[in-house]
């Protein structure tokens, strides 16, 4: 049951607000005095604060309730405070409004409007501190995560992402083979590492072999290696991947284009740890964690014929799914100050056409795009010109800087998406009540779309 506190010196105003509120299972506490209100502030668990402006004899300044309101907004910022007040003290129940109160209502009082304005309160204030709760777990589980594990420099801050690293970190002593799946240029290979290096073979090698890179009829000695004339142009023994691996990871990158015959030989050495160079019959054996990604639908390949079945399941005993990078907006900023380097800024219209952006090359698309930026500028501030996006992401920009964030987004219209709020959070430094004047929102009906979507404030 939610918790209101009643500071005012009329015995019969504290008893009218206790039985009204008890009406609607809402608990009730009285103080005659601005001590006492406080020291019961500190005694019990309160939702919201009802103080009256005035509690000496004679006095109608409203001196007394402003110090009152004050010394509850040091001790307690967040909770909701609502002014009791005569006609007579309106302008200074409006400044305190200002101030950070959340309302204000004059004696008499219209009941229906008291009980719905304070349930609206109560229930804002819930809704917030469990976004706060979130955001301190989450908070502290990136903290466990980034001092418990070697993340390779992984520079990330949407939820998504996290989710990733996580599993991988999970996974990594577990001695299987791992999928990553996910569109070319999103951060696969980064993921591998971080297996790699909180692994029980973290001290060992990590070799790399891109399987759409090599001609198909090369793949078989790229992994296992070649005898001296195995084929035309072998003049002396090569070592494969697997050798090179051996004690450590092997990353198969786009596995897809493994060729049938070299799908059934990778099936067997996963087995069997056992493999022949091409042009030898002298069996090998290695301990090699392999890793494998691919930007393929591997189960349509299985039913157009073209990959093996039981090489996927062997090779998808834990899947991880890494998420394009439109899918992680939270990343777009962090990531494009990282390729940035140190010493340049983004100009905010810049930072909006990079949110505004569909990044279909992903992360190594935005990685050109700020490395190319940075040499470009003119100055130490990268503007949208300098971005080089196309021209809808930054008639986009533009367009939300001009305001049709703020047009569309009060009250009455439409809501602001996840992206317009991150923006605006991330441009206030994470000051909500900043970034909701921006976005034309009041600071709570800010935090109830943060709540909402699940955005972490910054």
């Amino acid at each position: 049951m939610p918790t209101v506190l009643i500071i005012d010196d009329n015995a019969a105003v504290s008893v009218a607000l206790e039985v009204l509120f008890s009406l609607h299972d809402i608990e009730a506490l009285r103080a005659a005095s601005p001590e006492a209100g406080l020291a019961l502030l500190e005694q019990h668990s309160i939702d919201l604060v009802l103080q009256d402006m005035n509690f000496s004899a004679d006095t109608t300044s409203g001196e007394e309730g402003t110090a009152l309101f004050r010394a509850i907004r040091a001790r307690h910022p967040d909770l909701p405070v609502i002014l009791l007040t005569a006609w007579t003290h309106l302008n200074a129940a409006v400044d305190l409004i200002k101030a950070g109160a959340a309302d204000y209502l004059a004696k008499p009082w219209d009941d229906n409007k008291l009980i719905a304005t304070v349930n609206n309160l109560i229930e804002l204030g819930q809704a917030k501190r469990a976004l706060q709760q979130r955001v301190q777990a989450d908070l502290r589980q990136r903290r466990e995560l980034e001092h418990g594990h070697d993340l390779r420099g992984m520079v990330f801050q949407d939820q998504a992402t996290e989710r990733v690293i996580h599993l991988a970190c999970q996974v990594a002593r577990a001695d299987v083979p791992v999928l990553i799946s996910g569109p070319n240029g999103t951060g696969k290979e980064r993921i591998a590492e971080i297996i790699q290096a909180n692994s029980a073979v973290r001290g060992g090698p990590f070799v790399v072999l891109n399987c759409g890179a090599i001609p198909s009829e090369l793949i078989e000695a790229e992994l296992f290696g070649a005898d001296a004339g195995a084929y035309t142009g072998a003049s002396k023994a090569r070592e494969g991947k697997f050798e090179a691996a051996d004690g450590g990871t092997l990353f198969l990158d786009e596995i897809g284009n493994l060729p049938l015959a070299g799908q059934m030989k990778l099936l067997r050495v996963l087995e069997t740890g056992r493999f022949e160079r091409l042009g030898s019959n002298r069996e090998r054996q290695v301990k090699v964690r392999v890793i494998s990604a691919t930007n393929a639908d591997l189960q349509a390949m299985i039913k157009a014929g073209t990959f093996r079945e039981d090489l996927f399941y062997r090779l998808n005993v834990i899947e991880l799914r890494l998420p394009p990078l439109a899918a992680r907006p939270l990343d777009i900023l962090p990531l494009a100050m990282h390729f940035l380097g140190a010493g340049k800024q983004l100009h905010p219209d810049a930072q909006a056409a990079l949110l505004a952006h569909a990044w279909p090359g992903n992360v190594r698309e935005l990685k050109n795009v700020m490395m190319r930026a940075g040499l470009l500028a003119s100055g130490d501030v990268i503007k949208v010109a300098d971005l080089g996006l196309p021209p809808a992401s930054a008639t986009a920009a533009l367009s939300a800087a001009a305001g049709t964030a703020s047009a569309s987004l009060d009250e009455g219209n439409r809501e602001p998406d996840r992206d317009a709020i991150s923006l605006a959070l991330s441009r206030a430094g994470g000051v909500v009540a900043q970034a909701a004047a921006e976005l034309g929102l009041s600071r709570q009906a800010l935090y109830r779309r943060m709540e909402r979507l699940g955005i972490v404030r910054p």
